[in-house]
C-alpha cells in the first residue's frame, strides 16, 4: 500500500509567524502565513491544499468511473471551494465541488449518477467528516 508524505514547518507565533509546506515528490514547496490563511496575503494555506487534493481525487475518480462504464471523458475539470468559518473557532464548514466534464454520448442523468458516486467514493472525500457539496455539469 503506498504511503504518501507531506511536511510542514511553522516558526513564530500565529499572527506574525510563517511556515512552509512541501510534499515528498517535490512537486509542491510553498510558504504560508496568517495572512495567507485568514486574510488575502500571498502564499498558500491548508484549506487551499485540501481543496486541491479533493478536486484532483474527485476528477480522477469520475474519469475512472466513466471509462469503466464505456464513456471515457475527454476532459474533467473540478474546482473546490473550501469555506473556512471563523465563528466559534476556525473550522472548515463545507466544500463545494464544481465540475464540468466533456463526455461524448453520455446523457445528463447518467453523468449525474457517476458524479455523485465519484463524490461519495473518492478516497480523499471519504476521509472528510464535513459536508462536501457537488455541482456537476456535462458539456
Amino acid at each position: 500500500m503506498p504511503v504518501r508524505s507531506a511536511h510542514a514547518v511553522w516558526t513564530g507565533d500565529l499572527p506574525s509567524g510563517s511556515g512552509t509546506v512541501s510534499v515528498e515528490s517535490g512537486a509542491i514547496r510553498a510558504a504560508y502565513s496568517f495572512p495567507s490563511r485568514f486574510e488575502t496575503g500571498s502564499g498558500t494555506n491548508p484549506e487551499e491544499l485540501l481543496g486541491a487534493a479533493l478536486a484532483g481525487c474527485f476528477s480522477m475518480a469520475l474519469a475512472n468511473a466513466l471509462a469503466k462504464d464505456g464513456h471515457p471523458a475527454t476532459r474533467v475539470a473540478t474546482e473546490a471551494k473550501v469555506h473556512l468559518d471563523l465563528e466559534d473557532g476556525a473550522r472548515v464548514a463545507k466544500i463545494v465541488l464544481t465540475c464540468e466534464a466533456v463526455v461524448p454520448e453520455l446523457d445528463a442523468d447518467a453523468f449525474q449518477a457517476h458524479a455523485a458516486a465519484a463524490k461519495d467514493g473518492c478516497p480523499i472525500g471519504r476521509t472528510l467528516a464535513i459536508p462536501v457539496e457537488l455541482e456537476a455539469a456535462l458539456r
